[in-house]
């Protein structure tokens, strides 16, 4: 257990001084800073004002760069290791493959997970300061959101990481995984596939299948619980989820997922040559 912790402190370490964690510790938080300097808390569209809009208008730019920045920054987390000849140096010491990795996995999750939802907490905090209200429900479900989206391509990206050995495959295949996601992430963009007759249901399910899909809908959920932006695939939701019930499995689902691609990731890593 010692080991794993050294292990994870080692790889945030080293995050922490990399370039790329400082750009994405900026974007989130110049978001933040961005939607404050715009006015967005001091005007209302839609019936969104205060706080409420700026998270709303944040997470929603969240689920298009968090995937991508958790996607290219992590999935040369073993393949560059590997490359640079880390990775034999390091299990020259006493460390078991599965303290390794998994330090590598719990490392990285507090460097991907950190800026964002500390970016949240200075709007929060700024609120608090101005006075305004501060819808701490939204928050914390927010919250758990963003750990559940974290968890999910940071699992995806272990398992590319250990799927293969050049870095630059893994760039070009984490680049892959995220187009193909993005392009489905709008279930309306599937009324394409609808000219071929397929089942509506079936479709709608293929989309939700999309953790990104999951996410946004259910951050939309929290402010529009009737889903009127969504048009008539609003009906087929409603129909079989209540709000709870899809939030929770926005939550639970994406956080599944991460843990069966890490898990798989593991065990590729332990049976493929190591160097």
């Amino acid at each position: 257990m010692n080991n794993l912790l050294l292990i994870a402190y080692l790889d945030l370490k080293e995050s922490i001084r990399a370039n790329w964690f400082m750009i994405y510790s900026l974007v989130f938080g110049g978001l933040i800073a961005l939607f404050f300097i715009a006015g967005i808390t001091e005007s209302q569209v839609m019936g969104f004002s205060g706080l409420s809009r700026l998270l709303l208008m944040y997470i929603q730019v969240t689920i298009i760069i968090l995937p991508i920045f958790i996607l290219i920054t992590t999935v040369r987390s073993i393949s560059g290791d590997r490359d640079s000849h880390i990775l034999e140096y390091m299990l020259s010491f006493p460390i078991s493959l599965k303290q390794y990795y998994w330090g590598k996995v719990f490392g990285r999750f507090i460097t991907v997970f950190l800026p964002v939802f500390m970016a949240m907490v200075i709007a929060m905090i700024y609120g608090v300061f101005k006075g305004t209200d501060v819808p701490w429900g939204i928050f914390f479900l927010y919250t758990g959101l963003l750990f559940s989206m974290s968890s999910a391509f940071l699992g995806i990206a272990f398992f590319i990481s250990s799927l293969v050995k050049s870095s630059e495959m893994a760039l070009g295949i984490s680049f892959f995984v995220w187009i193909v996601l993005l392009a489905f992430i709008d279930i309306a963009l599937i009324s394409l596939m609808l000219q071929n007759r397929m089942s509506e249901g079936l479709i709608i399910t293929l989309a939700l299948l999309n953790p990104m899909e999951v996410f946004r809908v259910a951050a939309i959920s929290l402010f529009d619980p009737e889903l009127t932006v969504m048009g008539p695939v609003a009906f087929y939701i409603l129909d079989r989820f209540s709000q709870g019930a899809f939030v929770a499995l926005s939550i639970i689902y994406p956080m599944m997922l991460g843990v069966i691609f890490a898990t798989l990731g593991y065990r590729v890593f332990r049976k493929k040559d190591l160097v």
